[in-house]
Parts: structure tokens; C-alpha cells; sequence
């Protein structure tokens, strides 16, 4: 099992962390007409709009409360109930309500502004508002991203009769919008009907709509959430999620299995099985052709991978799925996760180490590959090592959202695209020597 290092330093150098209310609104894009809401100055919205519209190439719906500086110190309960109704006025089916450092700080109560502005506006009583708490200083995308998956749940789910045919799917942010639609299309296959949360592949697959929209289009509908809490089983794609299930399970009594990942034969293989299990019938004959297909391509790519050094940084869900399947083709894996996530302690590699970029630079010295988001690509200009970019945010490459990185096809594609960026840095030819034939330079005259 992997040795997991915590470094105490002073400072972040090259920082790996996003910010959390980033990955809050993230999930609430998954949401149908829903409009993310950041409780903070115009600078945090910006920043997360910026980073989410260059990565998925698509406007991207977020609003502000605009905070001042005096409305931070004097409170900003006023100003949050005025963007409130502003939000509103445009129509949206659902508004989430996330925090930021600045007001988590000054101790502003979200749950309290909610109760407010429900007061104050009882037109808008009908209108779902669900907040949560996002803090830059706790955690990074992925922990946002859950702590809003958990907030929907908890607003949105209700308990009633079962419905055993319904499989709730909580896909975590290490899941694109591709990946999402292979789940998807994967659950469907056993004759089971797939209830995501939150669902990405409808909201931000890239698709073109005719008319401009304030919010969301596409993602889960808001008055479907309450069938989470009827539904027969909850599949949790990736360990920060587990939390949100296990809510739900305690709420509702929906079963729940957590999968850490779905790339690599035998993680695809279990959550088939399970599949198999929950419905009652066979592996398709499609999945299984797709199998032998997986099979056929990892002794392709063993001899491009096997012996080879990759160094990883990305999101501690992502790390563990790469990480993981690389190890599996006899790579040797050195990670650096954004945070403490779980799970991470359970990846078979080197060393794992939670820190930034310049903790990147140290354990890439021997790479062959480095594995990150476009943030990387100086760094391993600097050391002359190709980059494999990943994970979030990707702003330099077109596609992020389209790749597909789960199921026996989504890890054919990535082992082909590791297999590639190491076949444009050829080994050593001293690596390929044989014990039994002697070298040139050992022939004495």
C-alpha cells in the first residue's frame, strides 16, 4: 500500500488545489436549470467561471453576490438576500447557494439567509435554494463538489416505496461528461434505469442549443430527486462521495456500494458483476467483446508501459483511478493528490504525496511521463518529459469533457494515450541490454 507524506510548508508553491466552491458549482451545472449562486466578492465567481468555461469550451451559469469589502465586515446577509431575489426573477428551476472563504470566515449562516429570503419573498417559496458550504480553505474541487452532491441529496430525496429497478448513480468530479454517458449506457444495458446526480452529460456535453440560456441546460430535473430516496441501490463512483450516500442511506434506507474507480479490468469487472447482480441477468455480449478487446490492447500496451516511471498530481479520486491502472501494467507510480482524500492510502504505488506543483517537480525527477492538468505543462516543459494532461482543468487541449476514461473502452483509450505520449521518448537503449550477448564497449581488443 502507498506511503502516504503530509509536508507542513509555509507556503504553497505552484498551487495543485482548486477552489472547493468551484467544484461546488460544478455539481449544481449537473442540475437542470439551475443557476450557482457564490456567496463572496465578484473575484471568486469570476475565477470559477473562468476556469470552467475554458476547460469545457461552453457559458457556464454563475452568479455572484458581489460582496464588498464594507458588506464583508458589516455582514453581508443584506446582499445575499438581494442576489437571492435578482436569481430568481430569471426563472430558474433550482438556485444553489455556496459559500466562500470570505463569508465562512466573517461566519455568515447560509441556511439562516435561506430561511430570510423565504420570508421575505414568499412568491419565491416554491423555489429549491439549497446551500452549502464550500470554503477555499477546506479542501479543493472534489470535496466542494461533494459537500453540494450531499447538500442536493439531503434537500431533494425522500423516502417512499421502493422501486427496485432504480439505480441512483452519484458520479463523482473525477467522471466526465463521456463517462458519465458510458455509466449510463453501462446500467442500462442490465434493463436498470439510472438516476444521476449529478448528471453532467446532459448539462455539459458540448451540445448547442438554439436560444441562450441564465442557467443550466440539461442535467438531472429537480423533481426527479425525490425518487433517490425510493431508489433500489446507489452505485457511488469515486470514495468522496460515500459520505452523500451514506446520508442518504441512513434517511432513506437505500443500499449503496462505492466503486473507486471504473478504469482497469478488474474494477470494470466488479461493477459489471454487481450490475449482474442487482438486475438478475448476464453480461452483455457487447461488454464482453469490449472486455476481450481490453485484454488484446493491455498486451499492447505492456511493452510500451511495463518498467516505465510516471509522476501524477490531480484530485485524490483521479489519482487513485490512474494511479491504480497504471500500477496494474507494471508501471511504477509516484502521485502527488490535491488533498487528503480517501482512499489514497489503499493505492499500490511508490509514494503518494499531499502538495502542489513544486512537490510535482521532486518526484518527477526519474519520470518518464508526467500525468496533470495544463498547469503542469511548464513544469514539464522545464524537465523535457511529455505531459499526459488530465484530470482539471485542461485549458489548452480541446475535448476534455468528450474523454472517456471509464469502462473496458474508456481504458483501452487511456492506456493507448499513455502508451503513446511514451513511445515519443524512446528508452535508453541501455535498458534493452541482455545479460547473455556482450556490448561493443565490452569486446577487448
Amino acid at each position: 500500500m502507498a506511503r502516504v507524506e503530509y509536508h507542513r510548508k509555509a507556503l504553497s508553491v505552484d498551487p495543485l488545489k482548486t477552489s472547493p466552491a468551484l467544484g461546488g458549482a460544478l455539481a449544481f451545472l449537473g442540475l437542470d436549470r439551475c443557476i450557482p449562486l457564490l456567496h463572496g466578492s465578484v473575484g471568486c465567481a469570476n475565477f470559477a467561471k473562468v476556469l470552467l468555461t475554458r476547460h469545457f469550451r461552453e457559458p457556464i451559469p454563475l452568479a455572484s453576490t458581489a460582496l464588498t469589502d464594507l458588506g464583508a465586515c458589516m455582514g453581508g446577509g443584506e446582499t445575499a438576500l438581494e442576489a437571492l431575489r435578482r436569481v430568481a426573477a430569471k426563472g430558474p428551476a433550482v438556485i444553489g447557494l455556496l459559500s466562500t472563504a470570505l463569508t465562512e470566515t466573517k461566519g455568515d449562516d447560509l441556511a439562516a439567509t435561506v430561511r430570510e429570503f423565504r420570508a421575505a419573498f414568499p412568491e419565491q417559496a416554491a423555489l429549491p435554494v439549497i446551500a452549502a458550504a464550500t470554503p477555499d480553505f477546506a479542501g479543493s474541487l472534489q470535496e466542494g463538489y461533494a459537500a453540494a452532491v450531499e447538500a442536493i441529496l439531503r434537500e431533494a430525496a425522500r423516502p417512499g416505496e421502493r422501486k427496485s429497478a432504480l439505480v441512483n448513480v452519484l458520479a463523482g468530479p473525477a467522471f466526465t461528461p463521456a463517462d458519465v454517458d458510458e455509466v449510463r449506457a453501462m446500467v442500462e444495458a442490465f434493463g436498470l434505469t439510472p438516476l444521476v446526480v449529478p448528471d453532467l452529460s446532459r448539462s455539459l456535453d458540448g451540445h448547442l442549443d438554439c436560444e441562450p440560456a441564465p442557467w443550466s441546460t440539461g442535467g438531472t430535473p429537480w423533481e426527479d430527486l425525490a425518487d433517490a430516496g425510493r431508489a433500489g441501490a446507489t452505485l457511488v463512483l469515486g470514495p468522496s462521495l460515500e459520505t452523500a450516500a451514506a446520508h442518504l442511506s441512513a434517511a432513506c434506507g437505500v443500499p449503496y456500494q462505492v466503486f473507486p474507480r471504473l478504469s482497469g479490468l478488474g474494477a470494470v469487472d466488479e461493477f459489471l458483476g454487481h450490475l449482474a447482480a442487482l438486475s438478475g441477468r448476464r453480461v452483455p455480449d457487447g461488454l464482453r467483446r469490449e472486455r476481450r478487446r481490453l485484454l488484446d490492447g493491455m498486451l499492447d500496451a505492456h511493452f510500451f508501459l511495463g518498467g516505465r516511471r510516471a509522476a501524477v498530481a490531480l484530485e485524490a479520486d483521479q489519482l487513485v483511478g490512474v494511479a491504480s491502472l497504471l500500477t496494474e501494467l507494471g508501471m511504477r507510480v509516484a502521485g502527488v493528490a490535491a488533498t487528503a482524500g480517501p482512499g489514497l492510502d489503499q493505492v499500490s504505488v511508490d509514494r503518494i504525496r499531499v502538495g502542489d506543483l513544486a512537490d510535482l517537480e521532486e518526484l518527477a525527477a526519474e519520470a518518464d511521463v508526467l500525468i496533470a492538468g495544463s498547469q503542469a505543462a511548464d513544469l514539464a516543459e522545464r524537465l523535457g518529459k511529455p505531459l499526459l494532461r488530465w484530470g482539471f482543468p485542461v485549458l489548452d487541449r480541446l475535448g476534455a469533457a468528450r474523454r472517456l476514461n471509464v469502462g473496458y473502452a474508456g481504458t483501452l483509450d487511456l492506456l493507448f494515450e499513455a502508451a503513446n505520449a511514451l513511445a515519443q521518448r524512446p528508452v535508453e537503449p541501455a535498458a534493452y541490454r541482455s545479460p547473455l550477448r556482450p556490448q561493443p564497449e565490452e569486446v577487448t581488443a
